[in-house]
C-alpha cells in the first residue's frame, strides 16, 4: 500500500484531474435519474399482483381504478358534468360512477340502496378515476383544479404524484439544513476553522459522484434519493476527519509533509477499511429484500461508502496536501473537554447500567417483533396534510372503500354469471362492472358498441370491477383478497388474475414479512465475520454485535410500547442500516480499548479509552442523529419521516450502548479479549 500511496502524493494534479472529471460528469447526469414513488412498483415481477398488472396492461387500454374523487354537495346532472370533465384530462383513462352500474334515469329509490351508497351518498359523489402511471403528476395537478379544494381526492396515484411533488422541495431543505449543522458540529469538534470545510469538499464530491452514478441504475426509489446522500454524509465523516488527525499526528515525527501523509495513510488504512466494510456489508444486506427497495437502496449506500473509501484515500490526500497550510493558519485551541471526569463517571456506574441492559435484552427484542405495522401507502400521508384531510373526509362519509378488478376467461357467460353472484355474496363487495351485470349473460357481443365493449371484454378476456367496502389494508382486508382469489380458483383454476391496490398490499405484506429473517440474519453473520477476520477474536465480534443488535431491538420497541404502529417498510430497512453505521462506533472504542489496554489496567485503559474516542464518537453519532431527526421532522412522508426518527433514536441507542455499556462488558471479558497485557 505504501507504493500505491506514494503515488497518489507525487502526482497530486493527475488525481485532480480525474476527480474534476468524474465529478463533472455526474453533476451533469444527477438531474437526468428518474425517481420512483410508487412503492407497489417494487413488487418482485412474479408476485400475483404485478403478474396480474402486466396482463391487464396487454388486453385492455385502461389500467385499474387508482384514484377516487369525492364532489360535496353536488345533484346528478353535477357530478355528471364533474365527470366528463376529469375524463377529458390528459392522462385520465378512465372515469366510473353510478351511471355505469345503473339507470340513472329511474328513481334512486327504486335501486339497491347499498348500490347507490356506494357511488352518492347524501348529495356527495364518489367517482373511481384510472390515471395513467407515466402522467400521474400533471393529471392530478389538473384534476385538483377542476374540482377545486373543497373537493377531495385520495388513492394510489394521487399520494405518489403528491409524494413526488413535495419530497423533492423537502429534500433540498433537509440537505441544506443538515449541512449547516454539519459544519456547526464540525467547527465545534475540530481544531482549526478550516479543516470543516475541507472535510466538507471532500464528502461533497463523493457525494456528488455516487448521486451522479446512479443512473447506472435507470431509476431509483424515493428512499434512495431522499436518504441515499445525507446517509452517505453522515457515515462516511469520520473517514475524514480521522486521516486528517493521523495527518496531523504524522507531521510532528516527520516533517516531510508527503511523507507524513503517507505514513497517516498506511496507518489509517487498517481502521477506516474495517469501519468502511462493516457499513457497507450492513447495507448490502438489503440486497437480500425481495421488496426491490431493499436492493435499490442497498446498492446505492453500499457504493456510495466505497466511493467515500475511495475519495478519502485518493483525493483527500492531495486536497489535505494543498490545504493544510490553511489548517495550520486558521488553528485554534479546541472546544470540547478531555472527558476525563465524564471517563470516571461511566466507570462508577457502568456496571449498573450493564445490569439494566441485560434485563432490556428479551423484553425488547420480544417487543420489536411484535409491532402493529402498515405495509402500504395508505397511511403515508398525516392529517396535516391536504391529502390526509382528504382521506378522512372520503372515509368519514363513504367508508373506507377499494376497487379491485378480477380477470377471468370470456368463453363462458353461465361461469361468469356464477362467480359474479358467489362474489357478490360477499359482505365486503358492494357491486360489480362486467359483461354479466352490466349487459347480460344472454347478450351477444355483437350487439355492443367497441367503446362499451373495449371497457369489459378483451379478445381472451373478460374483466370484472369489484368495488369493495373495506380499507386498503388491515385484517379484514386481506381476508377478502384472499376469499376473492380462492372463488376465482374455484371457477377458474390458475387462469385468473386479481388486482388493486388492496391486492398488491397484500402482496407487499407477503413480501416484505418473508424478507426480514434473512436480511438480519445476513448482515449480522456478514459483519461477525468481518469483525473475527480483524480482531481475530471471536469474543470481540460476539459482544460488539450483541451490544448494537441490542441498540437496534431498544429502538424498534419503542413504538409497541407507545402503541404506535409501524411501517414495516421502514422498520426492515432500519434494522441493516442502524447496524451498518453504528458498529463502527463500537468497533472504535474496542480497539482504542485494547490499544490502552496494553499500557495500562482495565479501570484506567476504560476511562482513557472514553476520553479519546469521546470526540470521534460524538461527532459521527451527532451528525446521524441530527440528520435523522431533520428527516423525521421535516418530511411530511410517512415513511421517510419514520424511518428518520428511526435513525435518530437508533443512534441514540446506539451511542448510549456504546458510551456507557461496552466499557462494562469489555472490562468483564477482558480476559477473553486480552491474550497478553501487563498490568492487571
Amino acid at each position: 500500500m505504501r507504493k500505491f500511496y506514494n503515488y497518489i502524493v507525487n502526482h497530486p494534479k493527475l488525481i485532480l484531474m480525474f476527480f474534476s472529471i468524474i465529478f463533472i460528469i455526474c453533476l451533469i447526469s444527477k438531474p437526468f435519474i428518474s425517481v420512483n414513488y410508487d412503492m407497489n412498483d417494487y413488487l418482485p415481477s412474479t408476485s400475483s399482483s404485478t403478474v396480474a398488472l402486466d396482463v391487464m396492461e396487454q388486453e385492455y387500454d385502461g389500467g385499474i381504478p387508482n384514484a377516487r374523487v369525492m364532489l360535496e354537495n353536488v345533484s346528478i346532472p353535477e357530478a355528471l358534468k364533474y365527470k366528463n370533465s376529469i375524463q377529458s384530462v390528459e392522462g385520465v383513462s378512465d372515469v366510473t360512477w353510478l351511471d355505469d352500474v345503473v339507470d340513472i334515469t329511474e328513481p334512486l329509490e327504486t335501486m339497491d340502496i347499498s348500490t347507490v351508497e356506494t357511488y352518492y351518498k347524501d348529495e356527495n359523489a364518489l367517482l373511481s378515476v384510472t390515471i395513467d402511471e407515466d402522467k400521474r403528476i400533471q393529471a392530478v395537478e389538473d384534476i385538483r383544479e377542476i374540482i377545486g379544494d373543497e373537493n377531495s381526492m385520495m388513492g394510489s396515484a394521487v399520494s405518489t404524484a403528491v409524494a413526488t411533488s413535495s419530497t423533492v422541495n423537502e429534500i433540498k431543505k433537509i440537505t441544506v439544513i443538515a449541512i449547516i449543522l454539519v459544519l456547526a458540529i464540525l467547527l465545534l469538534t475540530t481544531t482549526s476553522w478550516a479543516e470543516p470545510f475541507i472535510v466538507l469538499v471532500g464528502l461533497g464530491v463523493a457525494i456528488i459522484i455516487n448521486a451522479g452514478s446512479n443512473l447506472i441504475f435507470g431509476e431509483i426509489s424515493f428512499v434512495t434519493n431522499a436518504a441515499g446522500n445525507i446517509l452517505q454524509l453522515a457515515v462516511s465523516l469520520d473517514y475524514s476527519v480521522f486521516l486528517i488527525h493521523r495527518f496531523e499526528e504524522c507531521r510532528k515525527e516527520e516533517k516531510n509533509v508527503k511523507s507524513a501523509m503517507v505514513n497517516a495513510l498506511c496507518m489509517s488504512t487498517t481502521s477506516i477499511l474495517s469501519s468502511g466494510l462493516t457499513t457497507v456489508i450492513g447495507f448490502l444486506a438489503l440486497c437480500l429484500m425481495r421488496f426491490q427497495i431493499g436492493p435499490d437502496l442497498g446498492l446505492a449506500l453500499a457504493k456510495g461508502i466505497l466511493i467515500s473509501l475511495i475519495t478519502v484515500f485518493v483525493f483527500m490526500p492531495v486536497l489535505i496536501l494543498y490545504t493544510y497550510k490553511f489548517i495550520d493558519k486558521f488553528a485554534h485551541r479546541s472546544f470540547m473537554p478531555s472527558f476525563k471526569g465524564f471517563g470516571k463517571v461511566v466507570f462508577r456506574v457502568m456496571i449498573p447500567i450493564l445490569c439494566v441492559f441485560v434485563i432490556l435484552i428479551v423484553p425488547c427484542y420480544l417487543a420489536s417483533n411484535s409491532n402493529d405495522f402498515y405495509y402500504g401507502s395508505s397511511h403515508i400521508f398525516g392529517t396535516k396534510t391536504k391529502l390526509g384531510t382528504d382521506i378522512q373526509k372520503i372515509d368519514s362519509i363513504f367508508g373506507e372503500n377499494d376497487t379491485y378488478v378480477l380477470l377471468v376467461p370470456k368463453e363462458s357467460t353461465a361461469t361468469q354469471k356464477d362467480l359474479s353472484n358467489e362474489l357478490k355474496n360477499l359482505t365486503q363487495v358492494t357491486s360489480i362492472i362486467s359483461y354479466v351485470d352490466t349487459v347480460g349473460a344472454e347478450i351477444p357481443e355483437s350487439y355492443l358498441d367497441s367503446e362499451t365493449l373495449s371497457k369489459l371484454n378483451s379478445d381472451n378476456y373478460t374483466r370484472m370491477v369489484i368495488s369493495v367496502e373495506t380499507g386498503y389494508e388491515g385484517d379484514e382486508t386481506f381476508e377478502l383478497v384472499e376469499n376473492i382469489r380462492a372463488i376465482a380458483e374455484k371457477y377458474y383454476e390458475g387462469n385468473w388474475y386479481l388486482a388493486g391496490e388492496g391486492v398488491s398490499t397484500y402482496d407487499l405484506m407477503n413480501t416484505v414479512t418473508s424478507d426480514m429473517t434473512k436480511v438480519n440474519l445476513l448482515a449480522i453473520a456478514a459483519v461477525f465475520l468481518v469483525l473475527l477476520l480483524t480482531t481475530k477474536s471471536i469474543a470481540l465480534p460476539i459482544i460488539l454485535v450483541l451490544a448494537i443488535e441490542t441498540a437496534i431491538w431498544i429502538n424498534l420497541s419503542i413504538p409497541y410500547f407507545m402503541n404506535n404502529a409501524i411501517f414495516y417498510i421502514a422498520y426492515l430497512i432500519i434494522s441493516s442500516i442502524q447496524l451498518g453505521a453504528t458498529v463502527d462506533y463500537a468497533i472504535l472504542f474496542s480497539a482504542r480499548y485494547k490499544e490502552e489496554r496494553e499500557a495500562n489496567s482495565k479501570k484506567q485503559a476504560v476511562i482513557r479509552t472514553i476520553s479519546s474516542v469521546m470526540v470521534s464518537i460524538l461527532t459521527s453519532g451527532g451528525v446521524l442523529t441530527i440528520i435523522g431527526f431533520l428527516l423525521g421532522n421535516i418530511s411530511t412522508h410517512g415513511l421517510l419521516s419514520q424511518l428518520g426518527f428511526f435513525l435518530g433514536k437508533g443512534t441514540l441507542c446506539s451511542l448510549t450502548i456504546v458510551l456507557f455499556v461496552l466499557p462494562a462488558l469489555l472490562y468483564i471479558f477482558d480476559g477473553l479479549i486480552m491474550k497478553k497485557h501487563k498490568k492487571t
